[in-house]
């Protein structure tokens, strides 16, 4: 067994190497179909690949971010830190830090579905509407299934919007200040143009609408330079195998500085080792 430093540290090079495997099934795929137009088309086949790939190790890195995401979404995390999951309001006493997602609900890059089944009434019980921001196609049928399986496709509960964050106001989906809450769990390192596009999300919160927030981050400067170093190189061939992804983006400064907010919760997980090399942050902030 790998000693925890040396584990975390090639960590990136195992998962990469696990998205390498689904790449030639991905071609077959569409040379055995004749789908030569996502043969190609570079973007297209990325999108189909990272289809494949994520539609695998999905759930498994769910079973690794539910101890921090569960309770994220119920209101509970603070500054950081996720209590333990003996910790209830009601044997405290005290009131919880945030309100649950509730109402009408942004999620941004569903994917396959990873999330879907904690907007049902056995987590959040407020929920209304769900929107799942998602543009790639590839992953739908996916995504469909799991809304399926939530229970969440009766009467248009959970609706897929198929297109970018750059693209929703032109779709008309959803209205601008019509939404009261926004989740992004593991998404926002991937979207484009990432300070333009929190900018717009901003603009579909309702005033004292909030934004969940779960992102893996850069390096933070108390992990020292060394390891600032280490992700800056990872990033040069990262995204090329993790569909678009990138490891380095300031997205909790992007997110302080992206609008006015009226409370700002967000915070670096509280509890990492300094030598990971996809540290977090995690909170809440109030339009």
């Amino acid at each position: 067994m790998l000693p925890p430093i040396l584990a975390s540290l090639l960590h990136p090079f195992h998962f990469m190497a696990i998205a390498l495997t689904h790449l030639p099934p991905t071609i077959l795929t569409a040379l055995l179909t004749g789908d030569f137009r996502t043969l190609l088309s570079p973007s297209r086949l990325r999108a189909a690949w990272f289809g494949r790939f994520w539609a695998v190790v999905g759930p498994l890195v769910r079973i690794h971010a539910e101890p921090n995401v569960i309770p994220l979404l119920q209101g509970r995390v603070t500054h950081g830190v996720v209590p333990p999951p003996t910790t209830t309001t009601s044997s405290e006493g005290q009131p919880q830090p945030h309100p649950p997602v509730s109402g009408t609900v942004l999620e941004i890059g569903p994917g396959s579905g990873m999330w879907t089944s904690l907007f049902t009434p056995a987590h959040l019980p407020n929920i209304h509407k769900v929107y799942g921001i998602e543009p790639n196609t590839d992953i739908h049928p996916l995504l469909t299934t799991q809304i399926a399986a939530a229970g969440l496709d009766h009467n248009g509960k959970y609706e897929i919007v198929p297109v970018g964050i750059e693209a929703l106001a032109e779709s008309g989906r959803v209205d601008r200040e019509s939404v009261d809450c926004i989740v992004t769990v593991m998404c926002l390192c991937s979207i484009p143009e990432p300070r333009r596009n929190m900018a717009q999300l901003y603009g579909y919160l309702k005033p004292g609408g909030r934004w969940y927030v779960y992102e893996h981050v850069k390096c933070f400067r108390e992990q020292g330079w060394g390891m600032r170093l280490y992700q800056a190189c990872l990033n040069l061939v990262w995204p090329q195998f993790i569909g678009g992804c990138e490891m380095c983006r300031d997205t909790g400064k992007w997110l302080k500085e992206a609008a006015p907010w009226s409370q700002v919760d967000l915070h670096q997980l509280d509890g990492e080792a300094w030598y990971f090399t996809m540290p977090h942050i995690i909170g809440v902030l109030t339009k």
